[in-house]
């Protein structure tokens, strides 16, 4: 079996979901990889400037003799009518034609990670070949007007077409279970293999450290993070990661900002951590979030105090897991997560019951 992955973030990225599964198939299968990258699907708009200007990709490598990676190209016209007669006569010919010729090979399974009109092409394109898409956000609610109301009927015509439909979170699986009730529950999880042996006692320093490391993007709740610096002002406060959502406040001088590193870096940044931080606003672009970095803080032992968003709210009763939202009560919140021990026997269940090849094996793809 091989496996062709359209994807919705670049190869080259900070590695998730997407780039996990397919590791994870080859490793499983030993099939060969073709990936697409992702391409415009709306109208461009005056942040996508900004973006330009900060980069969360890394040097991956893309030489592996089993993977071959697609580039696309558009034209950002896809919420209109006919963009997909335009783009694929104008650009897509090639792609598409890489993909029809792969597709012969052998056994073939389609993974849509975003729902697109050149998505749509491929599944008509490969109408016998079994496909799954996999919902891992609610892709509408980052768009607006046209471009939403586009990708939405997009995201509908894909879900009833494909042969298996996973979801990421419960109200992912609360959105689409009406229509297909045949879905599966595909949680997030952790790299198990880039965690380091964890000893429960060790301290990062005298002095405490609260840190957060990820995209700091629309969904980043500054004025949280400055109330929770304010409340410690001995602590640091140290937020790790590309930033797109820029402070429209002040930032308190015990708050640190560090420029986007590798996941291996990464890792490393969350061993000084005393303290972990998720701080998310509540509101349509995390309402179906289940964040990684909740299980690689996790799994590193560490206490998280986070916003009740997504897939959070529904980890209120967890140990070492404290949800607040309320800006006076920040204070106490670090107070009890500093008194939070991890168990060694507890992070090594977690990490076996929440690793990827856990996740992946529950799709049923064995050979």
């Amino acid at each position: 079996m091989q496996l062709i992955y359209l994807s919705p973030l670049p190869w080259s990225s900070f590695a998730q979901r997407p780039q996990k599964f397919v590791r994870w198939f080859h490793e499983v299968t030993g099939g060969d990889v073709l990936w697409v990258e992702p391409y415009p699907s709306r109208f461009p708009i005056l942040s996508d400037l900004k973006k330009l200007r900060v980069s969360d990709r890394t040097e991956r490598d893309t030489s592996e003799s089993w993977l071959t990676v697609v580039n696309p190209s558009a034209l950002p016209i896809e919420p209109l009518p006919g963009s997909g007669v335009i783009n694929g006569y104008l650009m897509w010919r090639n792609a598409l034609s890489v993909i029809k010729t792969f597709s012969r090979k052998k056994e073939t399974l389609l993974v849509i990670g975003k729902p697109t009109v050149l998505a749509l092409k491929v599944l008509s394109l490969l109408k016998d070949t079994k496909s799954i898409y996999d919902a891992m956000d609610d892709f509408p609610s980052f768009y607006e007007g046209i471009s939403k109301k586009a990708m939405s009927r997009r995201e509908i015509a894909i879900t009833k077409q494909v042969s298996s439909l996973l979801v990421s979170s419960t109200d992912l699986k609360k959105k689409w279970e009406t229509l297909r009730p045949d879905l599966t529950v595909i949680p997030n999880a952790l790299d198990t293999e880039m965690l380091p042996k964890i000893e429960t006692e060790f301290k990062a320093g005298s002095k405490i450290v609260i840190g957060y490391v990820g995209t700091i993007g629309a969904w980043f709740d500054w004025t949280w993070v400055i109330e929770l610096a304010k409340a410690r002002p001995a602590d640091t406060i140290r937020i790790i990661g590309p930033v797109y959502n820029q402070p429209k406040q002040h930032l308190p001088k015990n708050i640190e900002l560090l420029p986007a590193c590798s996941h291996k870096e990464a890792i490393s940044a969350m061993l000084h951590f005393d303290v972990a931080i998720i701080p998310f606003l509540q509101n349509v672009l995390t309402k179906s979030v289940d964040p990684i970095k909740y299980y690689e803080f996790k799994a590193l032992g560490l206490p998280i105090i986070s916003t009740r968003f997504g897939e959070m709210a529904y980890r209120k009763d967890e140990f070492g897991v404290y949800l607040c939202d309320e800006h006076e009560l920040l204070g106490f919140s670090v107070e009890s997560a500093l008194k939070y021990k991890a168990n060694s026997n507890e992070l090594e269940d977690f990490k076996a019951k929440n690793s990827w090849s856990s996740r992946f094996a529950n799709i049923g793809i064995t050979h």
